[in-house]
């Protein structure tokens, strides 16, 4: 990840368009893919601007005191460090998130999981598709504890009281409304997003780091979903199982979840694959949230093991894929026995991606 860019600099004076086309230039010479988006994105964050603003005001001189930090940037992303991080957000689901590197950057493939996800639960909880987010009531002590743990900035009382706020709800016998658990949860684009388009869903969102449950927890804030979420920090099913142990030590209550709804985005790329893979994933994005062990299946053989040990098994379980992993995880889980339907989901680039696993009678 060394600077191997430092002479780069905008040849001054030039005009906004001018100066995004030399970084273009620029960054093509240094095997940057899709070099002229990357220059405009950087050159939008830079401005404070839009494309409609670029496009407009292009031929107007480039502001001659933000040739420094201009530089800085375009040299960073030569150097190979996805867009996203440098700006500091991926648009997701047609919401912009919070990313630094202790999460992976969202893939448009992963809205796919989002919306199978959605028409699945949809027929089977079909009440709790009728709220609106901006009209969801904040109803009972459920909602109200959820808000409190979000206001603990993370603590370990704040994870404990999210995980309990949500196993009380399901005391109080709201069988219409699930419970969502999204493991894995990095920056949280898939749980929020849930969260945000089904309010009267209760969303807990787990991560084996804090600092990826810290930059889920700004998104939840974000768009309004931070008093219908729980954070709780484990590997995986762990802290969710009541078997003891430190992981369940640190989310008091998660073991008292009766979950209806498991989506994750796992680590699933084998670990000799992980030198191979483009700059821009290897050098910057977390490796804690890549390395799946030495076939890339680990967290699904994990999940699968542990899924029987959970209160209740899921009516709904949705995983994301790597390439060539669909059938297989797909017959870890028509191996369980436990749902009626278990079909894989193809992406936009034709790759089976994803596998969802439903049991319509409750």
């Amino acid at each position: 990840m060394g600077d191997n860019n430092k002479g780069w600099s905008v040849l001054l004076p030039c005009s906004i368009r001018e100066a995004c086309l030399q970084a273009s230039s620029f960054l093509a010479g240094q095997g940057v893919e899709e070099p002229r988006n990357n220059a405009e994105l950087l050159l939008l964050h830079l401005l404070g601007i839009g494309r409609m603003e670029l496009l407009r005001d292009g031929g107007d001189p480039f502001p001659s005191e933000l040739a420094p930090a201009w530089d800085e940037l375009t040299r960073r992303k030569g150097n190979g460090e996805p867009v996203q991080y440098i700006i500091g957000e991926q648009w997701f689901y047609s919401r912009p998130f919070a990313v630094t590197p202790a999460v992976l950057i969202p893939r448009p493939e992963t809205e796919l999981l989002v919306e199978a996800v959605l028409e699945a639960a949809d027929r089977l909880w079909p009440e709790s598709a009728q709220a609106e987010a901006e009209d969801a009531p904040v109803e009972g002590a459920t909602e109200v504890g959820l808000a409190a743990a979000e206001s603990n900035s993370g603590s370990e009382q704040a994870e404990q009281e999210g995980a309990s706020a949500i196993a009380e709800g399901m005391a109080e016998g709201w069988a219409a409304r699930p419970t969502v658990l999204d493991v894995g949860t990095g920056s949280g684009a898939i749980g929020v997003t849930l969260a945000a388009l089904r309010p009267l869903w209760r969303v807990c969102a787990s991560d084996l780091s804090p600092d990826a449950l810290a930059v889920a927890r700004t998104n939840a804030a974000r768009h309004g979903a931070a008093g219908r979420m729980a954070f709780v920090q484990g590997d995986l099913l762990a802290p969710f199982l009541g078997t003891g142990g430190a992981a369940a030590d640190q989310a008091l209550g998660a073991a008292d979840l009766r979950v209806d709804v498991l989506v994750s985005n796992p680590p699933y790329i084998p670990a000799d694959d992980l030198p191979g893979l483009q700059r821009e994933v290897r050098d910057y994005e977390p490796h804690l949230a890549l390395d799946g062990g030495a076939d890339g299946l680990d967290p699904y053989r994990r999940m699968v093991e542990q899924l029987p040990l959970l209160r209740q098994m899921p009516r709904i379980v949705a995983f994301e894929l790597g390439m060539g992993q669909a059938e297989a995880v797909a017959k870890l889980l028509r191996e369980a026995g436990a749902w009626d339907e278990v079909r894989t989901i193809t992406d936009y680039g034709g790759i089976d991606r994803h596998v969802i696993a439903v049991r319509t009678n409750g």
